[in-house]
């Protein structure tokens, strides 16, 4: 038996998924397909190299405000502010402005349409010099 310790499988939640496959697609150029035969309404994310899946909420969401409580998920971006402007034009909300990571990247974290907080970073070595 093999073992893919440095694999990463994420998931999102939603309470509408039409929705956040939008957003999601829209942002990041994600691309979704269907998974039948399960016991959830459920999508495969083609995410970029990794991958992911996403799925109808099977619970409410904790109403506002309140901390993250999920494994938050950062994503590479080529360029932060375009990424940014199409956040928010898409209707996600800054969670955490742009911030220099010291001689690394660009990193802010931001709300999707379904409450969910991500991150989104840029690498820059330049970053807070």
């Amino acid at each position: 038996m093999s073992s893919n310790r440095g694999a990463m499988y994420f998931e999102i939640q939603a309470g509408d998924p039409a929705r956040a496959m939008g957003f999601y697609s829209e942002v990041f150029g994600w691309q979704f397909s269907a998974i039948k035969g399960l016991p959830v309404e459920y999508w495969r994310i083609a995410a970029n190299g990794s991958e992911g899946g996403l799925l109808r909420s099977p619970a409410p969401k904790p109403t506002a405000p309140c901390g993250t409580n999920a494994f938050v998920c950062s994503f590479e971006v080529e360029s932060y502010d375009l990424t940014e402007q199409k956040i928010l034009r898409l209707g996600g909300t800054v969670a955490l402005p742009k911030f220099a990571v010291p001689s690394r990247c660009w990193q802010g974290y931001y709300i999707d349409t379904e409450g969910n907080t991500f991150g989104v970073f840029e690498v820059d070595e330049n970053a807070g010099k």
